[in-house]
C-alpha cells in the first residue's frame, strides 16, 4: 500500500510540475506578436547608385514588413535588419531609427534600444533582437532575402 502511495505522490507531483512548467512564459510570449514574414528579395549597387558608405546604413521603407535598414559593416559585410520593433510589432510607430551615436538603433514608442552590429537588445523592455534579413555581396552587387 505505501509502494503504491508513493507513486500516486510522484505522479501528482510530475502532473503538477509539468502544468507549472507549461505556465512559466517568456514575457515576450504574454506582449508580442510575431513580425509577419513577408517576401523579401531585392538587391542593391552598394558601391555605386545605392551607395553605402563602409560604417554607415541605409533605410528602405519599401522593403520587408516595415522597411529594411542596411547597415555596411566593411568593405564586404552588411547586416540587414528589419525596423518593426519585436517588442511592440502590433503598433505601426514601432519601427527603430538610429540614434544620434549612430551604434544603436532605437524604437521611439518602447524605448528598446538595439546595437547596429548585431541586432540585438542594448536596453529598454525589449529581450528578442531585431529581426534578420541574409545579405550575399559578390563585389558588385548585394542580395538581401529571407529565404535561402
Amino acid at each position: 500500500m505505501a509502494l503504491k502511495n508513493n507513486a500516486v505522490k510522484r505522479i501528482v507531483l510530475l502532473f503538477i510540475l509539468l502544468v507549472f512548467l507549461g505556465e512559466c512564459k517568456d514575457k515576450n510570449d504574454e506582449y508580442h506578436d510575431i513580425i509577419p514574414n513577408v517576401p523579401v528579395d531585392f538587391y542593391l549597387q552598394p558601391d555605386g547608385i545605392d551607395f553605402i558608405p563602409m560604417g554607415s546604413w541605409k533605410i528602405y521603407e519599401l522593403e520587408g514588413y516595415r522597411g529594411i535598414l542596411i547597415y555596411r559593416v566593411d568593405q564586404t559585410t552588411f547586416h540587414a535588419y528589419e525596423r518593426t520593433c519585436p517588442y511592440d510589432p502590433q503598433i505601426d510607430s514601432a519601427i527603430v531609427e538610429t540614434d544620434h551615436s549612430g551604434i544603436l538603433l532605437v524604437d521611439s514608442v518602447c524605448m528598446s534600444l538595439y546595437n547596429i552590429l548585431d541586432g540585438s537588445p542594448a536596453g529598454g523592455p525589449a529581450s528578442l533582437a531585431l529581426k534578420q534579413y541574409f545579405t550575399e555581396y559578390d563585389g558588385f552587387q548585394l542580395h538581401v532575402y529571407n529565404t535561402p
